[in-house]
């Protein structure tokens, strides 16, 4: 095991074992993701069960919230379980990894919701995601850093591009399934207990996922440098308290990860979320057109994972970011014009303003769901638009002026708080509600996307744009992490650059991007989150970060 692959021929073909490593890393890594991702697809639902107790939007923003909580506790993962797979080695920490992860998913399909057993439900359920986020926070850099040691030199970024199919895979996976089972069972029974389904299939997954990992041996690198005594004693120490090796972990993470996150994260989550929170679009056809777009481009992640080891990983990547800060606004304007003409044109036609004083207006998000949003004129207009997802603009008026919306030619004015409390409070905030609903309807805003107006084909293309733009940026990135570290602390210090950059920058896009859009009522606001953060990993990125793809990492 002490030979390495470095010294083997350019047109080194893979042997049966590296086949046999990169299928069984990869396989197990798909169900991981399929595991976390299934919550992501079922946040509608989830929010439904486990958040019953707060209004609509908060619900969401909040199963939103507990979605990205998983992401959150990721670094800490990667500090956890980098740190033993640098002691102990690759294959066995991911063996842990994966069991948590297994069973911590099967145990959401059991959990009881908000009205069989309280604040419990949500606890429990959030508990169940951080364990979950500290088991991936593990999972990706065992297996990207196994492949990638197995692989030749000069087919690293090839080798490793199917890891980074994994997550793809995952969230395809998971589609297909919550596809069968909602077709299957029918919309009602599935949203009554169906959904639950797809969570207790996991079991089966994990059976399965554990018996080929089972089947692999030590990766050469590792068990040569643990023969000759030279793993490191202290990975965490050597990561981060050392600066020649901490410089090149912020590096990577501002250079690189942060804008290869919010890329991923956007045309993969941000989008499926904006189909159908904000268009409107039924939850199985957002399904079925992600699903497509997504087999359209999964094989672009082992193109370019195959061109950066002929050209280079870092431009690849930061071109990726670039063109997405460029491109988005206008991606996501054909999507609406695209998935639900009838809304794009009526935001054109009857555009919605909310004439109202600044200082009496709530931010439109509240974590605890005590804000019933009734307090003030201006919180009542705005609370029904948000909870709609309608694109609105803001007018500032004097204080103590009650608010009102206009749509189109049509003005209504609020309810004034001030002059009414009680149930004559709630009976005129409902009246206006109807009145607004009724107004909107009269200007053309539909109530859901209908199928027939709908331009499936532009749908897929924007999707499948976004989808390439994944590629782009994630392709390489397991190749450029493994190169930028030394073997004996390459699993730690690769690992938690990764898990801050797509854990907090990725994982909370969606949950602070729909926040942006409910405060500002600018359906598009969200979109700056990505944008700026892809354009300041280009411009950290041209400057600091070094070309890795000649590295030999045997050393």
């Amino acid at each position: 095991m002490a030979t390495t692959y470095s010294a083997l021929p350019k047109h080194h073909q893979a042997t049966h074992d590296e086949k046999l490593v990169i299928t069984a890393s990869s396989l197990g890594t798909v169900f991981e993701w399929y595991d976390f991702y299934l919550y992501g697809l079922l946040a509608s639902f989830i929010s439904k069960v486990f958040f019953a107790g707060v209004n609509e939007t908060t619900g969401f923003i909040l199963a939103l919230g507990a979605f990205a909580a998983g992401f959150a506790v990721r670094p800490f993962g990667a500090l956890v379980f980098g740190r033993v797979g640098d002691l102990v080695g690759r294959k066995y920490t991911f063996l842990v990894t994966m069991g948590l992860m297994g069973l911590s998913t099967f145990a959401v399909g059991l959990l009881p919701g908000y009205d069989t057993i309280g604040i419990a439900s949500p606890i429990i359920l959030v508990s169940l995601r951080i364990v979950q986020g500290l088991a991936l926070g593990g999972e990706y850099g065992g297996a990207a850093t196994y492949v990638a040691e197995h692989a030749p030199n000069n087919r690293r970024g090839l080798y490793t591009s199917f890891i980074q199919i994994t997550a793809t895979f995952g969230l395809f996976a998971a589609l297909l399934i919550v596809l069968g089972v909602r077709t299957g069972m029918g919309e009602d029974t599935f949203a009554g207990w169906g959904w639950r389904v797809p969570f207790l299939l996991s079991a089966v997954l994990l059976a399965v996922s554990m018996w080929i990992r089972l089947q692999l041996n030590e990766s050469p690198v590792y068990q040569k440098m643990k023969d000759e005594g030279k793993t490191s004693k202290s990975p965490i120490k050597d990561s981060f308290g050392k600066w020649g090796n901490l410089k090149f972990v912020l590096i990577a993470l501002f250079g690189a990860v942060a804008g290869q996150a919010v890329v991923w994260y956007t045309g993969q989550f941000y989008a499926m979320f904006y189909l159908e929170k904000i268009l409107k679009v039924d939850g199985a056809t957002t399904n079925y057109l992600i699903a497509i777009a997504l087999a359209l481009g999964t094989p672009f992640f082992v193109f370019f994972g195959w061109l950066s080891d002929k050209i280079g990983r870092k431009f690849l990547i930061l071109g990726g970011c670039a063109l997405a800060a460029l491109t988005y606004f206008p991606a996501f304007h054909a999507l609406s014009d695209a998935a639900n003409p009838a809304l794009a044109h009526a935001s054109k036609s009857a555009p919605v303003v909310v004439t109202a004083n600044d200082a009496e207006c709530s931010f439109q998000f509240d974590p605890i769901g005590k804000n019933k949003f009734d307090s003030s004129s201006c919180d009542i207009a705005k609370a029904f638009l948000a909870k709609n997802g309608i694109n609105y603009t803001n007018t500032q008026a004097p204080a103590g002026t009650v608010a009102s919306v206009a749509i189109g030619g049509k003005t209504l004015t609020a309810p004034n708080p001030a002059e009414i409390t009680g149930e004559d409070r709630a009976a005129a905030i409902k009246t206006y509600q109807d009145s607004i609903k009724a107004a909107l309807t009269e200007a053309g805003y539909p109530a859901k996307a209908d199928p027939d107006q709908m331009d499936s084909v532009k749908v897929v293309a924007v999707l499948f744009y976004l989808v390439i733009l994944v590629t782009m940026v994630y392709g390489p990135i397991a190749a450029m992490l493994v190169e930028l570290f030394p073997s004996n602390i390459r699993y730690t210090s690769m690992s938690l650059p990764y898990h801050i950059g797509n854990g907090w920058f990725g994982g909370f896009l969606p949950t602070t991007a729909f926040a942006m859009v409910a405060a500002t009522g600018d359906i598009y606001y969200g979109l700056w989150y990505p944008v700026v953060v892809a354009v300041g990993t280009v411009v950290i990125g041209l400057l600091f970060l070094p070309e890795t793809f000649r590295r030999n990492i045997d050393d």
